[in-house]
């Protein structure tokens, strides 16, 4: 009597259908587009001014890092500091003056919260050129033309309508039941937002700090028209390298690569923390 050999389930492979195959390499294709300019960008900061400036462009060139050193001595860490100090300190102002908005329209709402939620965001509604002419002559009537505070200050009110909309939200998902259980135990508002809330919706907190604090470091309009040589930004450091001469390519360029380069290691290193942040609720 012959001994039965079992038999040896073989996994089957998964099918790869055909419309997968398709929005994947759809995907792929939209991707490359909008990340197209920023490899450009960066692939122009190495060429020599020559090959930057020259039609059909150039895909093959020998590469320097001159149009850096170039940007250095431009004095570029003085403009890097600027944006630094403007765009940390208007996001930390923002976050103290709208967390506890937030947290009042989430957990203490009345009949008028709706309306006061529309006014917020309506303020966000207003281009920033409606309202460039009246801060101009107010800042230098009150002396804060060209200075960081008065930046600050003006970022810093920009960013609120962010930061209320975006924290009452995460704090509107938080069980209520938590709040009331610290309020029993007597703890306060300080206590309760420090321990409890700011913890359970620190995602939320962080994506909320992160799109304030990019908003302030890529602007452009106020800081060109109301700042100088004192508090100057990135974006105003990159405008000068288009002078009566001509526009020199390859240094703008490297100037480009050097003031997104921070925000894309820190979107990076905060990437999961963003997109936590961003879905903070979404799935019950």
């Amino acid at each position: 009597m012959s001994a039965v050999s079992p038999r040896v389930a073989v996994p089957k492979r998964p099918r790869v259908r055909p419309g997968a195959i398709s929005l994947t390499a759809l995907t792929y294709a939209i991707a490359l587009l909008v990340f197209f300019p920023v490899l450009w960008t960066v692939l122009t900061a190495f060429k020599k001014e020559a090959d930057a400036a020259a039609t059909p462009p150039t895909f093959f060139f020998h590469a320097t890092f001159a149009n850096f050193q170039a940007v250095f001595d431009a004095d570029y860490f003085t403009y890097f500091k600027n944006t630094l100090l403007l765009a940390g300190g208007s996001t930390l102002l923002a976050l103290v003056l709208g967390l506890p908005a937030a947290y009042s329209l989430a957990f203490h709402p009345s009949k008028h919260t709706p309306k006061v939620l529309s006014w917020v965001l309506s303020t966000k509604m207003l281009p920033a050129v409606g309202a460039l002419i009246p801060l101009v002559v107010i800042y230098k009537r009150v002396g804060l033309f060209d200075t960081r505070l008065g930046m600050i200050l003006l970022y810093a009110a920009f960013n609120l309508p962010l930061v209320i909309w975006m924290m009452r939200s995460f704090f509107a998902d938080l069980p209520k039941e938590i709040l009331e259980a610290s309020i029993v135990d007597g703890a306060g508002f300080f206590r309760i937002m420090t321990r409890i809330v700011l913890p359970l919706t620190a995602p939320g907190l962080a994506a909320t700090a992160l799109l304030s604090l990019i908003f302030s470091w890529n602007e452009f309009l106020l800081a060109v028209n109301l700042t100088a040589a004192n508090s100057g930004t990135l974006p105003v450091f990159i405008s000068g390298f288009q002078t009566s001469e001509g526009l020199f390519f390859a240094k703008m360029s490297a100037a480009s690569t050097l003031a997104v380069a921070p925000v894309i290691l820190a979107g990076w290193l905060a990437q999961r923390s963003l997109v936590r942040g961003l879905t903070f609720g979404a799935v019950k």
